[in-house]
């Protein structure tokens, strides 16, 4: 029986990603797969009279993008707090504060994530003294962008039973000034205090929010992603069982693998569960694991002390996460390990240098170090020697984290972000947001990849552009890449006949424009599983 081709796409610059046909000018689709892919009057001859044909009018063409590190869960949870992501000053965080008091009402919880205060011209880290002033009336709570840090005013921590008495909790810790008070700052796991004492949200009303960010994805052009959890695991269960919720009530509109907290390593082995276990719709992802905390915070594990700090703190202990995963590779579960600074990153790689050499591994899809952002050279070197590894790297954050690299570590920046390297040893280089930590816009990653600028388009010659990526490193870095490491090379991450048709359409030809304008590129038109999900 012959196959009936619903949509053709015509016309275009088509970027298939497939080493085998780069090139193409039409694709034609028969319910969720790419039928066809080649020139248009080969691929046009193949409509029927039922078939819908759209003229792309030469716009460019790309597979459907993925974000291997995206905290969507967390994403959706926050979907209605202050987006501090826009706010360009301290002054602009006190406006934004100020008006969401007034809106939600006094007594109410004004929650927000976002700030970055090395960016500001002022330069300067709130306080509780700060908030009380701006919201003397509600709780507050505000997290810097990387979420490894926030501030809470003082109503906010007293409901959290956050005193001078109070002692660090595992894994965090709680500010104090010369006086023993509480500043308001708390960084890595104390934040959770705070969490603890949030009014959750209804099952119901954080479905309705995941899919209206599944429909903000899909406007930045996302059909895939990894939704990776946060330090401590809180958030494990339940991230888990509302994706479940939506697959099993045909609601699920993006491709997902569910990242499953370290803390949960024995029940998943007891379970019986392994790594890419699912779907195409939904899989089990990685097994997250935290060695470290941010740079922004001065809680990035380094070799050298900071400029402005000491050596930053590891979280999770080596020892401890190689124990777990050790059990976790012979189970078939692969695991990622968040490292930022080059200390931690240098014991993780290790690490793995010593998991490897038992060669037991029952894993089919690779292991992962996630962010990567400040390593050695020598260290890399050991990292491309391991044969089944990949790293997840976040070039929008190296827009956020320009001015504060500058700052805290001066001319060791130049270890900072260097994808280039990575990607020239010969190492599987996947791309990612890291979102809310940075913008979810996949062409704001690009951008950032291929110019090292800020998004303001500063410094003007980039930053450190020897590590800059050429705009098809950096696509390839979110489609065909994330796609082989996952495991699914044979049916997603390029467009090519028999795949599913996951795609999308830009307004701009990112291979032909000056760089500079890659991050204001929209997205046309989203294709996901054959269907146009989003149309401009």
């Amino acid at each position: 029986m012959e196959a009936k081709v619903e949509l053709i796409l015509h016309n275009g610059t088509i970027r298939t990603q497939d080493d085998d046909y780069p090139v193409a000018r039409a694709v034609a689709i028969s319910g969720n797969r790419i039928l066809s892919v080649g020139a248009d009057r080969d691929v046009l001859g193949l409509a029927s009279k039922h078939t819908q044909v759209k003229d792309l009018d030469n716009r460019l063409l790309l597979p459907g993008f993925t974000d291997t590190h995206f905290h969507f869960y967390e994403w959706a949870l926050n979907y209605d707090s202050i987006d501090f992501s826009k706010v360009l000053s301290f002054k602009g965080m006190e406006e934004a504060i100020s008006k969401k008091a007034l809106t939600l009402g006094r007594g109410n919880w004004v929650l927000g994530q976002g700030f970055n205060e090395s960016d500001w011209p002022e330069n300067k880290m709130p306080d509780r003294h700060d908030l009380d002033r701006i919201a003397p009336d509600n709780p507050v709570c505000i997290w810097r962008c990387d979420l490894h840090l926030a501030v809470a005013n003082s109503l906010g921590l007293k409901l959290a039973g956050i005193g001078p008495e109070t002692p660090d909790p595992k894994d965090g810790v709680i500010e104090k000034n010369e006086s023993g008070h509480p500043t308001g700052v708390l960084k890595e796991l104390a934040p959770n205090l705070i969490r603890n004492v949030l009014p959750r949200l209804s099952d119901q009303a954080m479905l309705e929010n995941m899919q209206k960010a599944i429909g903000d994805a899909h406007r930045l052009g996302l059909t895939s992603i990894h939704d990776i959890r946060l330090m401590g695991g809180l958030d494990g269960a339940d991230a888990l069982k509302a994706w479940q919720t939506l697959w099993q009530e045909n609601k699920l509109s993006i491709r997902c693998h569910v990242a499953l907290p370290g803390e949960m390593t024995d029940q998943a082995i007891d379970l019986g569960i392994c790594t890419g276990f699912g779907d195409d719709l939904l899989k089990i992802g990685y097994l997250k694991f935290f060695s470290d905390g941010g740079m922004g915070a001065r809680t990035g594990w380094m070799t050298q002390k900071y400029l402005d700090a000491e050596y930053g703190m590891p979280l999770t202990p080596v020892a401890q996460i190689e124990k777990a995963a050790l059990k976790a590779d012979q189970a078939g579960l692969s695991v990622m390990v968040h490292a930022i600074g080059d200390r931690a990153n240098k014991e993780v790689i290790e690490m793995f240098q010593r998991i490897e050499s038992k060669g037991q591994t029952q894993c089919r899809i690779p292991h992962r170090i996630d962010h990567v952002q400040m390593v050695l050279p020598q260290d890399l070197e050991k990292l491309s020697a391991l044969k089944n590894m990949a790293v997840s790297c976040q070039p929008n954050n190296l827009s956020l984290d320009i001015s504060m690299i500058d700052s805290c570590a001066g001319p060791r920046g130049k270890y900072a972000y260097n994808l280039k390297t990575i990607l020239n040893k010969g190492i599987p280089l996947m791309l990612s947001s890291d979102a809310p930590v940075a913008d979810p816009n996949p062409l704001a990653g690009i951008y950032s990849a291929v110019t090292r600028k800020r998004m303001d388009k500063t410094p003007e010659q980039g930053w450190y552009m020897e590590q800059a990526l050429s705009v098809e490193e950096a696509v390839k870095g979110y489609t065909i890449t994330p796609a082989l490491v996952s495991g699914t090379g044979d049916r997603l991450g390029s467009i090519s006949k028999g795949k599913l048709a996951d795609m999308i359409v830009l307004d701009q030809d990112i291979f032909k424009i000056d760089p500079d304008g890659i991050a204001d590129t929209k997205v046309d038109i989203t294709l996901f599983d054959g269907r146009i999900v989003h149309e401009r």
